[in-house]
């Protein structure tokens, strides 16, 4: 039935004036084909975990998640919804209810790259105003790594180029300088310009 249900969206979808809007084609999946990224730098306190579970049990999934399908074309990860792919799967309650599946929306295929999949979960959690830093900063250090300007990250992560500066400097001038040797001479030298501008 739900298979059915899902083959009349897509359907409907590829004839719909919306068809480049996600939203406009919500999918029921099973919640086991619904795995998280191992890169979303956000986080919700147990607190606010249980308030979600509780929002969900009152007033049923209002948001779907925003996942992408793997290479097997059966699993998806998730971009954005972590935390309500964690209570679809770990309530019993809601579990139950929703039949052991998930309500979830296709990102764009344009965006399926993981650092464009990295970028749409950073923008979806920084429009919410929450991410951890140190997270962030391995997440801007990755996409320099695959060749993303600073100009790319600023604009594809609604970051400025001082915001990225700090970034890169939290953990990256760790890595850069991690291969490198310093002698104890070079230390030293530092203590005595340090003792004579204190004298």
């Amino acid at each position: 039935m739900v298979d059915a249900i899902n083959e009349v969206k897509i359907e409907m979808h590829k004839i719909s004036p919306f068809r480049t809007e996600p939203v406009n084609c919500v999918l029921w999946v099973k919640n086991q084909n619904v795995y998280a990224n191992d890169y979303n730098p956000n986080s919700v306190a147990p607190p606010e975990m249980k308030l979600l579970e509780h929002s969900i049990q009152e007033d049923g999934y209002t948001q779907p998640i925003v996942t992408m399908l793997d290479d097997t074309g059966e699993n998806r990860e998730v971009i954005d919804g972590f935390h309500r792919n964690r209570v679809g799967k770990e309530s019993e309650v809601i579990q139950e209810r929703v039949k052991g599946y998930l309500p979830v929306v296709t990102i764009l295929e344009s965006r399926e790259g993981k650092a464009d999949r990295m970028a749409a979960t950073i923008r979806h959690n920084r429009a919410r105003g929450k991410h951890k830093v140190d997270a962030m900063s391995d997440i801007v250090l990755e996409l320099k790594r695959r060749n993303w300007s600073d100009k790319k990250i600023a604009t594809e992560l609604g970051m400025d180029q001082d915001e990225i500066l700090r970034l890169v400097q939290i953990t990256g001038l760790a890595e850069m300088f991690s291969d490198h040797e310093f002698t104890e001479a070079w230390e030293a030298e530092i203590l005595e310009d340090t003792e004579q501008i204190d004298g």
